[in-house]
């Protein structure tokens, strides 16, 4: 490779951004490098054009340059600059051609380098060249390779550190603000703060030029914040913000400031940082936490309402735990001030995503958990009570309290084993404990409510004795017993199971057999009902000849309906038709009517149809107009054009445009060719092409533009016939369609004597399907 350096430009400054320009050759082949460099990390993005070439690249730096930097450009590059909104941007714009490169590197600390996308770093390389990209070959990857680095310690990069003006090694002393900064940020993690607030600013004193002062003062920020000394949040805050407008950290210095200003009264100061942070920095974590400290100081000065709203924009815009977690949080204490149910589903969703949360606020938590049973939430209390124990042992002074707490608060849960588990645990742990009496007291009135706690002994053994004992006397009473000890712990499908083994027992021994089965019939068709299995209600249904109430005729018509089974379905109406209710009497005769329409019992549909309508119009309801669809359909299967129109006419004037009835207009159209009648055709083929034009379906075409095309000709209405068969051509159609269209546009063309444009269509006509009898149409129409 042969590179001969040409010209080096003077960098242009602007605070800490150097830009330079270098021209080189590469195998006797010119390029340039513009080097862009800056101490805080900066964006540059290539812009593309539709063959991959990069037509320009734009950088961006959140300050202005001290001195001006004018537009300037080389044999390779065009630099522009422009300033907008407070940010100054840098515009490269290729002669030829050009790649950016990011360079994020340090090869005195790196072992090897690959390839790596990313859209901030400190230094910036673009490439200007003419043809082939100078220095590197370039290989195209799958986007769905690895590319991670492979360290080879016997091929590392060479790399001579400093050197002097002789080129002798340069020694630098050991940078000491180094380990004292890992100190900061150690007590900061331990949450001591009062130190690391002394290490901070006895850094600062030291080091006055610490490559790590932004960092330092953010973390000054961040222990005042925790110490709530916002005075001092505030003062730190304008620094940072003033002498590191670019750093990484700003959005969250904004949050802190903001809810900082708003603590210290100074609340249009606090709007202020607040609209900066949520304009500048939407979208992020610390905006997102702004939404929760705006809400806070809201909820501080009485605005519940508003701290809400602003809660819940943090809750549901973050992707991050920690953020969700402290909305949930707020939102949880908010409601326990005014509905405290409804705090349960946000202190669940913590529960769920972070439950080391309560943890971290042990102390707030304890007083959460004797808050929330004096709610009367019993069960979050006992839950978060369980979170704390996991996190401890007894040998912590709160062990004993949160253990009671526990199993206190079970008790008066559905949860009575684990209520029994967890005071057993408590007295046998604690039995000179404080709460002892307490716990004994709960305990022995948990037996009389857990109903099924000797039978889930009792078949354990039931089980026993089926697994050990091969004698048939044994073994009948066992499975007897144990049927009807399912049914009493509600698993009535487990019984359902045993259908066939209880149905031969013998029925002079076990008289009530038949019983059993048909209870846990009933109580799983309820369980299903209730769950909405509908599959397993037409199983059980069809199994077992199952009587339930007449609160279970909604469910049962609707499941019925669902698995196609309509004698069952049948049945629940007939059950129903005589309802005194005339709201009740309505829906079941809508039900009725579509039973019937689905079986195929139309002069049934027609007859309850009328009488629903009559009810309808008497109740002025709008509940059941679905009814004059069904009736449209009816007509339709009875081929009964005439009462097709009339019933067409009800949808349009209860429906009006609301809701457009496609295939019923298809469906009409047919109806206008039957009696060819044009004048139909076009009333309903207008809107169902009006509809399609505008949706951009074509699922009725070509047959609705065809049927119009010959309504409207038919009406002289060439031009709305030559419209309608134009807007074919938008529309992919099979070979003799198109032949079809394109013959009828030519006979609309000629129509309008239009020659020319008709000579064209027939051509397209015949081209489109030379075989078709359209084609041989179009060549007639041409020799006229």
């Amino acid at each position: 490779m042969y590179r001969l350096l040409l010209l080096a430009l003077l960098p242009l400054t602007a605070y800490a951004l150097e830009v330079s320009v270098d021209i080189a050759k590469d195998d006797f082949q010119k390029y340039s490098v513009l080097h862009l460099q800056d101490k805080n990390q900066f964006t540059c993005e290539a812009v593309y054009d539709d063959f991959g070439e990069t037509k320009q690249v734009v950088c961006a730096f959140s300050k202005k340059p001290v001195q001006q930097i004018k537009q300037f450009n080389n044999e390779f590059f065009t630099v522009a600059t422009l300033l907008k909104k407070g940010t100054f941007f840098l515009s490269i714009k290729p002669k030829y051609k050009m790649q950016l490169f990011a360079n994020v590197f340090d090869l005195t600390k790196d072992d090897a380098v690959y390839t790596a996308k990313t859209s901030l770093a400190k230094e910036w390389l673009v490439v200007g060249y003419r043809k082939k990209m100078p220095l590197l070959k370039h290989k195209e990857h799958s986007e769905l390779a690895l590319n991670f680095p492979v360290y080879l310690e016997s091929d590392k990069m060479p790399y001579v550190g400093s050197l002097d003006i002789k080129g002798n090694p340069v020694f630098i002393k050991k940078v000491e603000d180094v380990s004292e900064f890992i100190k900061v940020k150690k007590y900061f993690q331990e949450k001591n703060y009062d130190r690391c607030l002394e290490i901070t600013q006895d850094i600062l004193e030291k080091y006055p030029n610490t490559l790590f002062k932004s960092e330092l003062l953010y973390y000054e920020i961040k222990i005042y914040f925790e110490l709530k000394d916002y005075d001092n949040v505030i003062d730190k805050s304008k620094t940072f913000l003033r002498e590191f407008s670019a750093d990484h950290n700003v959005a969250e210095v904004l949050s802190l400031v903001s809810y900082a200003y708003g603590k210290t009264g100074l609340f249009s100061d606090s709007d202020y940082f607040f609209d900066r942070l949520f304009s500048e920095h939407k979208g992020s974590k610390y905006a997102q936490m702004g939404y929760i400290y705006k809400g806070a100081l809201l909820e501080e000065a009485g605005g519940s309402k508003e701290a809400e709203k602003f809660y819940k924009k943090a809750l549901y815009e973050t992707q991050d735990i920690d953020v969700a977690v402290e909305a949930s949080y707020h939102l949880a204490m908010l409601k326990l001030q005014t509905k405290a149910k409804d705090a349960v589903p946000y202190f669940n969703k913590i529960l769920k995503a972070k439950p080391s949360f309560f943890k971290e606020h042990f102390q707030d938590s304890i007083k959460l958990v004797k808050t929330l049973a004096s709610y009367s939430l019993y069960d979050t209390a006992a839950k978060i009570a369980d979170v704390l124990l996991q996190n401890i042992d007894p040998t912590y002074d709160e062990y004993e309290e949160l253990l009671a707490y526990k199993g206190l608060y079970l008790a008066h849960t559905k949860n009575k084993k684990e209520a029994l588990e967890a005071l057993n645990d408590y007295m046998k742990k604690f039995p000179d404990g404080d709460f002892y009496e307490e716990a004994s007291q709960a305990k022995d009135k948990l037996f009389f409510s857990i109903e099924d706690l000797n039978a889930t002994v009792k078949l354990q053994e039931l089980n026993r004795l089926l697994d050990e004992y091969e004698d048939e006397e044994i073994l009948d009473k066992a499975l007897y017993e144990k049927a009807k000890v399912l049914n009493k712990m509600g698993r009535y499908n487990d019984v359902l199971a045993l259908t066939d083994a209880l149905q031969q027992l013998d029925k002079d021994r076990f008289e009530d057999v038949d019983g059993i089965i048909q209870e846990a019939a009933v109580g799983a068709m309820q369980k299903a009902l209730q769950k909405n299995e509908c599959d397993k209600v037409i199983v059980i249904s069809s199994e077992h000849n199952v009587t339930l109430s007449s609160k279970w005729d909604d469910k049962i018509y609707g499941c019925a309906m669902q698995g196609g089974d309509f004698q069952l379905a049948k049945s629940m109406v007939n059950k129903n038709l005589d309802a005194k209710d005339v709201s009740e009497k309505m829906q079941w005769l809508y039900r009725y009517i579509k039973v019937n329409f689905a079986t195929g019992s139309y002069e049934d549909v027609l007859s309850a149809a009328n009488d629903l309508i009559k009810l309808i119009e008497m109740e002025k309801t709008q509940k059941y107009n679905d009814v004059y669809r069904i009736l449209f359909d009816t007509y339709s299967r009875l081929e009964k054009q005439d009462d097709m129109m009339k019933a067409m006419n009800k949808i349009e004037e209860v429906y009006k445009d609301h809701t457009p009835d496609i295939d019923r207009y298809a469906e009409m159209i047919a109806v206008g060719v039957a009696k060819n009648d044009p004048n139909i055709v076009v009333k309903y083929g207008s809107k169902l092409f009006d509809i399609q034009q505008r949706t951009n379906s074509h699922a009725q075409s070509p047959y609705v533009e065809f049927s119009l095309y010959d309504a409207y000709t038919k009406l002289e209405e060439y031009q709305k016939a030559l419209e309608v068969i134009e807007a074919l051509d938008n529309v992919t159609l099979k070979k003799e369609q198109r032949a079809r269209q394109k013959y009828l546009l030519g006979n609309a063309y000629a129509k309008l004597w239009k020659d020319e444009k008709a000579q064209e269509a027939y051509d397209a006509a015949i081209k489109a399907d030379p075989e078709s009898a359209w084609a041989k149409l179009a060549q007639s129409a041409k020799e006229l």
